[in-house]
């Protein structure tokens, strides 16, 4: 059986919702990030980036949630409307635009934003512009597409539902104000039962929730400061 390894994080998120659409038969196991348990030496054999999402399907290891998604899309034949040249360039080419762009830069922001000294105001304004930025692109794009590739549901929605669930805590209260074309496919996937479940598979574990000093040694790994 599928083994997807996972926690609340909006990466994670992706892959939950693909299996729930697809109804794949998977074994959840919970990986708590602010205790350590990605840098645990057997979750180290399935992503040696020590990061979650990772599955292993019947000895098979895929890491990274984009890559996942792909996996998962081709081995079932779900969810991804390449069936022209034209919809597989749209399909790569939103699906590396959220790989590499939305998703670093909301992670960024984030960081800066909630969890950084609050004298970093250069790095502050920086990802925030970025992130932004990104949305901006999204809305655009979506003011003339239904779906991320045309008019079919697909990994790269999913992709983007991961991220987009959490726009107000990256950019503020005021984040599908200002993107209204992003928060209407953000709503209408939300809405999706599978979506209803992917939300709530953390609640079937217990993960750590305060960030506090032993946490944030271990997820922010280039702190100096030694925990004692």
């Amino acid at each position: 059986m599928l083994k997807f390894y996972f926690n609340g994080a909006p990466n994670p998120a992706k892959v939950a919702l693909f299996l729930e659409e697809t109804g794949l038969p998977y074994e959840l196991i919970p990986v708590d990030t602010r205790k350590g348990d990605q840098f645990k030496p057997e979750f180290l054999k399935v992503n040696p980036n020590g990061k979650v999402p990772a599955i292993n399907d019947d000895g098979i290891s895929v890491f990274d949630s984009n890559a996942i998604l792909l996996y998962l899309g081709e081995k079932t034949g779900k969810f991804m409307p390449a069936n022209t040249p034209q919809n597989k360039a749209l399909l790569y080419s939103w699906l590396m635009f959220i790989a590499t762009g939305l998703g670093p830069y909301s992670g960024q922001a984030v960081h800066f934003k909630h969890f950084a000294p609050k004298d970093l105001e250069y790095a502050h304004d920086r990802y925030q512009f970025e992130a932004n930025r990104h949305y901006k692109i999204l809305d655009d794009h979506l003011a003339k597409s239904k779906y991320m590739v045309g008019d079919s549901y697909s990994i790269v929605d999913m992709a983007f539902w991961g991220w987009v669930r959490m726009a107000p805590y990256i950019l503020g209260d005021d984040a599908f104000t200002k993107y209204p074309n992003v928060k209407r496919l953000f709503d209408e996937i939300s809405a999706r039962p599978a979506a209803s479940r992917a939300s709530t598979l953390k609640d079937k574990f217990t993960f750590k929730t305060e960030m506090d000093d032993e946490a944030r040694q271990i997820m922010f790994r280039h702190l100096k400061t030694k925990v004692a």
